[in-house]
């Protein structure tokens, strides 16, 4: 045992020199190595100034005290921005885009009055959409008309829009004697009145809520209508001058639309009320089809509203120049038709009448022995609404198991229906989609909606904006979490998207329509202050050009409005150099969760620009 320990003790201390060997060595020879790189640098000029030079700390001393050995200035500035992270593609290399000629200033593509000539008469065909071919399509920016202001915020803009935006006076003339719009100086001035409703709107509407609940929170979306809740007005382009454009330009939402022969863009059982204020459509013609339309889009239990002819024709027939054959003929078609979609007539009073739709069509059915047409639908999808032709027959609704439930489930009243989980999710029939997933999108967007307000100051101004767009709304999550704000939403669901949402996005008390972002929408020129799109371009690669979705967005932005883009970066790169070509203001920056998810966002603005004055405007100007 002895000799065993003095072995190991030898041993550790053999291996300890040997190390202190190893390390003086390494020392000397690093040392040898480290003196002879910098003979070679100085030309073997070792000395102090060398081996530590002293820097001038300002450039007064460096003048006084030049250092013979170079100076080099450090750029602490980054040199790999977002857009050098990939490589162009050679379709983003776009030039500038030059502005279009100043008589497009209100050109809307797919409702543009020469061609639509060269379309069907029959049953209005010529004044559905019939967009340009991809040969036709612009490649310049649509101006502004000389002399465009700003819009007057919310809530003046609803009695209040300048004329240089909608330079058309022939409405003040047609209308002259309906107080609906008059010319004053610089501005059109809206007092509330109508064909109709010749005390103003409000009354109006007041003489609606003596009949139906309109307080109640039970009715929130309506089609066609100036009710004070949630409506989109649709009219034909043109019918009579710049109305849609007017309801846009005072902050209402509007659509370019008519009842000809294709179903309108919205899906089924999406409004609470349907209204028709003289419009003036034949609802009895045709069997019925355009009624029969009008009951798809109306929820169960939902409401149609008609005022103007021939509703009380026994005591207006002689003012409006009909006889009263006709309108009596008239009035009993709407009424059979009306009985044929099992509807109930609630009530007329004076110039106002309403029928309901029935909640479900258990007693409908029985019906059919009677009614034989229309028929009820068969093997269709009744969402599907983008280029799809009317159908004269009855779209069914869902089974039920008693006569006193909803078909689809039942609606939360608002303001509850925002946030409630909609009856078309809780039941199954929106793939991939359940209440979780619900819950966890609105916060989403909640925090998204958040961190918007944080790096485009404008949205985050209250009342700056009016007008806002969804490009791909989902389930209507950025819409919700601007509930508060005094401004209403479009939200576009495409006709590409992998689910069709937007009959969610109804049943949240919400609105919007379906759009082929391949083509333009149906829509004014500036008609939105905001623009938002997520995800779009990534949807759209390789089904069109980026520069022709891009050009669409800044025909219907208005000047000064702003754009936020999220998308993953390599798209935004491209992206990007479109936009520059638009002339935007524009920046990328990071998604909320930081600098290291690889989708980003480009917020953009829209310069301020006009069409030239032409020489009667510069005449007067002078």
């Amino acid at each position: 045992m002895a000799i065993c320990g003095n072995l190991t003790q030898y041993l550790s201390t053999k291996t300890k020199k040997t190390n202190l060997y190893c390390m003086a060595l390494i020392v000397v020879l690093c040392s040898v190595s480290y003196l002879t790189g910098i003979w070679k640098h100085g030309r073997g000029a070792i000395s102090s100034a060398t081996l530590l030079p002293t820097l001038p700390c300002t450039n007064d001393q460096l003048i006084k005290n030049p250092i013979e050995t170079n100076i080099v200035t450090l750029d602490f500035t980054a040199h790999h921005t977002a857009e050098l992270l990939v490589p162009l593609s050679p379709e983003a290399r776009a030039t500038e885009f030059p502005p279009c000629k100043a008589e497009l200033s209100e050109y809307t593509p797919c409702q543009d009055a020469a061609r639509s000539l060269k379309f069907d008469r029959a049953m209005l065909v010529y004044r559905e959409r019939h967009c340009p071919e991809k040969k036709e399509l612009l490649k310049c920016r649509i101006p502004a008309p000389h002399g465009y202001m700003t819009p007057f915020r919310w809530p003046e803009s609803r009695d209040t829009v300048w004329y240089a935006n909608v330079p058309h006076k022939h409405l003040t003339v047609e209308k002259a004697g309906q107080n609906w719009v008059r010319f004053e100086g610089d501005r059109f001035r809206f007092p509330g009145g109508g064909t109709m409703f010749p005390r103003g709107a409000d009354a109006y509407i007041d003489d609606i809520g003596k009949l139906i609940n309109l307080k109640d929170g039970s009715i929130r979306t309506a089609i066609d209508t100036g009710l004070n809740i949630l409506p989109i007005s649709f009219a034909p382009k043109d019918t009579h001058e710049a109305q849609v454009q007017f309801a846009l330009e005072r902050g209402v939402p509007a659509l370019i639309g008519i009842l000809a022969t294709e179903r309108l863009p919205y899906p089924s059982r999406a409004f609470d009320i349907a209204h028709c204020s003289r419009c003036l459509i034949p609802w009895g013609q045709y069997d019925g089809l355009y009624l029969i339309e009008v009951d798809r889009i109306l929820r169960p239990g939902g409401y149609w509203i008609l005022s103007g002819p021939p509703v009380n024709w026994e005591n207006h027939w002689k003012g409006w120049n009909r006889t009263r054959e006709s309108l009596n003929e008239e009035q009993n078609g709407i009424e059979s038709v009306a009985r044929s979609l099992c509807w109930k007539k609630l009530v007329q009073k004076n110039d106002i009448a309403i029928w309901q739709k029935a909640t479900n069509h258990m007693h409908c059915k029985l019906n059919r022995k009677v009614f034989r047409k229309p028929p009820f639908c068969q093997d269709q999808d009744p969402d599907k609404a983008w280029y799809t032709k009317m159908e004269s027959c009855l779209t069914p609704l869902a089974e039920v198991s008693d006569l006193t439930e909803t078909s689809g489930g039942q609606l939360a009243n608002w303001p509850e229906r925002l946030t409630t989980v909609p009856p078309r999710i809780l039941s199954g029939s929106i793939k991939g989609i359940n209440g979780e997933i619900f819950g966890k999108d609105t916060e989403i967007w909640k925090k998204r909606v958040s961190h918007y307000k944080t790096v485009d100051h404008q949205l985050a101004e209250p009342g700056r904006y009016r007008n806002l767009l969804d490009m791909n709304a989902y389930l209507g999550g950025f819409a919700a979490a601007l509930i508060d704000d005094p401004a209403w939403v479009m939200n576009v669901v495409p006709v590409e998207a992998d689910v069709n949402t937007l009959g969610v996005i109804y049943e949240r008390g919400l609105i919007g329509t379906y759009q082929n972002w391949c083509e333009a929408m149906s829509t004014y020129p500036r008609t939105y202050d905001f623009i938002h799109a997520d995800s779009i371009f990534t949807l759209y690669k390789d089904r069109c050009e980026i520069e022709d979705i891009l050009l669409e967005m800044d025909r219907i932005l208005r000047p000064q409005g702003s754009v936020i883009i999220r998308d993953d970066v390599d798209v935004l790169v491209n992206v990007k150099s479109v936009v520059d070509g638009l002339q935007w203001d524009s920046r990328m920056t990071d998604h909320e969760g930081g600098p290291h998810v690889r989708e980003k966002l480009l917020i953009a603005t829209k310069q301020y620009w006009t069409a030239p004055a032409t020489d009667g405007e510069a005449k007067q100007t002078a």
